[in-house]
């Protein structure tokens, strides 16, 4: 083998490794003890997250990234009785608690804790699974409302109130309850200080939901 032979290899060689540095990503951060996130990003295609079932995949995945996967993880979304199979309670859904955040901060003790007043789920605290606080009242944007579905006490609504996207199946029919993810709004009501049930969305589209406050997200717990 030539000399000219040998350094055109070797620069090839170089070039080859200068690529697989550069298109390496870092690790996002690890957290194996979390037992709750706000989901960094919904799938973009507004309120649609494939019904409870898809949108559980989706916690399901961004805890295995987050080093947390070794757990059964839940999204909090209540389904009407036009579900098939009947209502769902978000409540029902999620175990029973404690749960804790990337920070190991505990945002609730239990299911009744949860739906208290006593609840941690602040801007502080409502930390996704990359450990980061959503952007909430102050910010910009303001992506503080949080989809749930949900009744105050974590209940479905009933059939005939279309609060969930048709079930979390359509980005084009109905609405979504929303709940603040920092627990702050524009009045001192119960309502506006709920991480659960403030408002309803404008519609289910993502620009709908973006429009209103939010940007598709929602709770994630491990039930077990």
């Amino acid at each position: 083998m030539n000399t000219t032979m040998r350094l055109s290899l070797f620069a090839s060689a170089a070039l080859m490794s200068l690529g697989s540095s550069v298109c390496a990503q870092p690790a996002p951060p690890q957290a194996p003890s979390m037992t709750f996130f706000v989901v960094s990003a919904g799938p973009g295609k507004g309120a649609d997250l494939g019904g409870l079932e898809g949108a559980d995949r989706q916690c399901q995945t961004l805890a295995q990234a987050a080093g947390a996967g070794g757990k059964t993880w839940r999204a909090y979304l209540s389904s009407n009785a036009a579900q098939q199979g009947g209502a769902v309670n978000a409540r029902d859904r999620i175990g029973p608690g404690p749960w804790q955040n990337f920070k190991g901060t505990v945002v609730a003790q239990n299911v009744d804790d949860l739906h208290s007043d006593n609840n941690k789920l602040t801007m502080e605290n409502s930390l996704t699974e990359r450990g980061t606080m959503i952007s909430a009242t102050g910010m910009t944007p303001n992506w503080h409302d949080v989809m749930t579905g949900s009744s105050p006490d974590g209940r479905a609504f009933p059939a005939n109130m279309n609060l969930t996207c048709n079930n979390w199946t359509s980005s084009t029919f109905g609405s979504a309850m929303l709940g603040h993810g920092d627990r702050e709004g524009i009045a001192d009501t119960v309502y506006q200080h709920s991480p659960i049930s403030s408002h309803m969305s404008r519609d289910c589209t993502q620009p709908g939901l973006v429009a209103t406050g939010g940007n598709g997200l929602f709770y994630c717990f491990a039930a077990q």
